[in-house]
């Protein structure tokens, strides 16, 4: 299902033009402007703050591994620790890797939007001598989705939480979206792609790091 939506929206906002339709609209709001760039909210706090959070708790994440290492009674979260914290790294790490091969313009890059480059599609030729665009996915949408491997990790140890850890993770990476389309840093399609690549990598490596693996949830030190 996640597979199906995700199809139909990229033909939505790709090829039907959809992304273009709901830039526009900000746009105009903004005043044709993209007023909200630099903006307190937008910029410092939920872009620059927002994104240094994500890295807080992966860190802060760090330390409980260590411990469940080192503490017998904490032995069965091990490998679920590893899952999450691996996950939500190579999520955002694919991401990252993919903007730079995928040479796409943000929306303030572009004439439409008071930029002075051409949009060029995903599939579309580039110029050689056009400038390289790092935009597409969207990086700092990953920084939320990226903690969708909440949602295996709670299946694998709590499975009445994983709900709430999926909807953190929609949550936290919606608003992150959100804020950098009202400042013309991505597209909604950008942020789809995103989405779709975080939950890709935590659906495989749950399948090959915990699926099968785990005989129901974990009873002991942080029940």
């Amino acid at each position: 299902m996640p597979l199906g939506v995700f199809v139909l929206a990229s033909l939505l906002l790709m090829v039907f033009h959809g992304d273009q339709w709901l830039a526009d609209r900000i746009y105009a709001m903004e005043g044709h402007e993209w007023a909200l760039q630099y903006a307190y909210a937008t910029q410092d706090l939920l872009h620059v703050a927002g994104r240094q959070a994500s890295k807080d708790l992966w860190f802060g994440l760090v330390p409980v591994l260590a411990l469940s290492l080192l503490a017998p009674k904490m032995s069965q979260w091990r490998r679920p620790l590893v899952y999450l914290l691996l996950a939500s790294l190579l999520s955002i790490a694919v991401v990252g890797l993919l903007k730079r091969w995928t040479d796409m313009d943000c929306p303030w890059d572009l004439l439409r939007y008071g930029g002075d480059k051409v949009y060029h599609g995903l599939l579309m030729h580039r110029p050689s001598g056009m400038a390289h665009g790092t935009c597409f996915p969207a990086g700092h949408a990953s920084a939320g989705y990226g903690w969708i491997a909440l949602y295996f990790f709670f299946l694998a140890t709590r499975p009445a939480l994983r709900w709430w850890g999926l909807g953190f993770a929609l949550g936290v990476g919606l608003v992150f979206g959100i804020t950098q389309q009202l400042r013309g840093a991505h597209f909604l399609s950008h942020d789809v792609w995103a989405l779709m690549i975080c939950w890709s990598t935590a659906l495989l490596l749950y399948r090959l790091v915990l699926a099968r693996r785990t005989s129901g949830p974990i009873q002991g030190a942080l029940a």
